[in-house]
């Protein structure tokens, strides 16, 4: 058995992203779909781990000059819109938003365009 190396992270952020998705309330479905594009994309997965690690995003995975961060100001800003409160209350759900950006973020990459649209010009008042 010389030379096998075993390697956990995945299954540990597996598990971690069950733990975080049921706080978020995310059903199993749309975890398994989130779990999917973060297998599929090496630069997702590393952020997926540092954001685990240190419960903060290093930004490094980038889709036309956007990163994490931004969409996850970009959500917060969204529900402060419909919330029509301004400021973000004990009802807001950081960690769903943080799956949020990660989802929003594997969608960037596939149809940037509508994202850029989305980011840039906003959606307006009468699409929430």
């Amino acid at each position: 058995m010389n030379g096998i190396l075993y390697d956990a992270r995945k299954i540990k952020s597996y598990e971690a992203l069950q733990i975080l998705g049921e706080y978020a309330g995310k059903e199993p479905g749309w975890l398994d779909g989130l779990w999917a594009g973060l297998l599929a994309d090496e630069g997702q997965m590393k952020e997926f781990l540092y954001y685990l690690e240190h419960h903060t995003f290093c930004d490094e995975d980038r889709c036309c000059g956007y990163g994490l961060t931004d969409l996850y100001v970009w959500q917060m800003d969204r529900y402060n819109l419909i919330g029509d409160i301004g400021k973000n209350t004990e009802c807001c759900n950081k960690e769903a938003m943080v799956l949020n950006a990660f989802l929003t973020m594997q969608r960037m990459k596939k149809e940037p365009d509508v994202y850029l649209r989305r980011l840039s010009a906003g959606e307006g008042m009468d699409r929430y």
